[in-house]
């Protein structure tokens, strides 16, 4: 079976088109022209070249019988406000009409957590949660919140689309790196001398390639399926990584008026004015709530692992200092 894969040279792309080959699956990958292709070298993939807008898509997916649609702008900068419509509302709306055409069986949209929001006061939450548009923070979240209703649109013609919603992920392959990876990129480099009073969920990103994997075997057209682990503090997680480098975790927290009073004067004065911002605004916003989540339903239905995040943790130190 030929697997289409969007996204493939990121973060959850590259682990799970390893997964994919390690399976048995052919695939193919969408990259862009200015895409880093270093998580794709010396794999035995086929890469074509184009962009989740193209009108002729559906030409690059001929031959192939099942879509994972992994690729997503991320940015938490407002200036990203309409670049992350074009690309992951309308993208979305574009890949999903182009596999309907190319006659694509199933599916698998990577979703996220963003979409579905955070709990009242840092109450973990499920797939049967929902914020309003209004309250999801940011343009990033409120894209994807957008996105998912395009590929709910989708299975509402016919299309059998079922939708995965990633946490945290960390591991190995982190090219950019991700907000997470960010935070275990900034501790090794004695970045961080202080934190906030937050949490979030993590996962082994190779937990996360595997849900996609059986998403697509086994999961409900139509349904979302949380890919989480492990609800952590901010703290909780900054001692495990000291634990496991032997660098000393910060021990001081700082209220959150500080770091968004930084991120306000950096994004709204500075920005403009052509210096680099620092912290986005949308992502301290983010970090006044606890983000928990509940996998249950993943684990139960699709069979998701939840492989030791400690594990996960080393994995990504390793590939980061290498």
């Amino acid at each position: 079976m030929k697997a289409f894969v969007t996204g493939a040279s990121g973060f959850i792309g590259g682990n799970l088109v390893r997964l994919l080959l390690q399976q048995g699956y052919a695939v193919r990958s969408l990259v862009r022209p200015t895409s880093r292709l270093d998580n794709l070298q010396g794999l035995d993939i086929e890469v074509v070249v184009g962009d989740l807008n193209d009108s002729q898509l559906f030409d690059l997916m001929q031959g192939c019988q099942v879509l994972f649609h992994v690729a997503a702008h991320y940015s938490l900068w407002q200036k990203d406000r309409e670049s992350l419509e074009k690309n992951n509302v309308l993208g979305t709306r574009n890949v999903l009409a182009a596999a309907r055409r190319a006659k694509i069986e199933r599916t698998v949209y990577t979703s996220s957590v963003a979409a579905i929001g955070v709990g009242v006061s840092g109450t973990v939450i499920d797939e049967t949660y929902q914020s309003t548009l209004e309250k999801l923070v940011g343009d990033y979240k409120k894209s994807k919140f957008l996105a998912e209703l395009e590929a709910m649109r989708a299975v509402t013609f016919g299309q059998d689309v079922v939708i995965v919603n990633p946490t945290a992920p960390v591991g190995a392959w982190d090219i950019k790196p991700t907000p997470t990876g960010d935070i275990i990129v900034r501790f090794l480099r004695r970045q961080m001398p202080v934190y906030v009073d937050t949490g979030l969920n993590i996962i082994d990103v190779r937990d996360v390639a595997w849900g996609h994997l059986l998403a697509l075997e086994r999961g409900k057209s139509g349904d979302r399926y949380i890919l989480g682990n492990q609800n952590l503090t901010l703290k909780e997680l900054l001692d495990l990584l000291e634990e496991i480098t032997g660098l000393p975790a910060p021990r001081q927290t700082i209220p959150i008026w500080l770091p968004l009073t930084v991120a306000w004067v950096d994004e709204k004065i500075l920005g403009p004015l052509g210096k680099q911002p620092s912290i986005p605004l949308d992502g301290v916003r983010m970090s006044q709530k606890r983000m928990y989540y509940n996998a249950s339903k993943a684990v139960k239905e699709l069979g998701l692992p939840q492989s030791s995040i400690r594990v996960a943790l080393q994995d990504a130190v390793d590939w980061f200092r290498t």
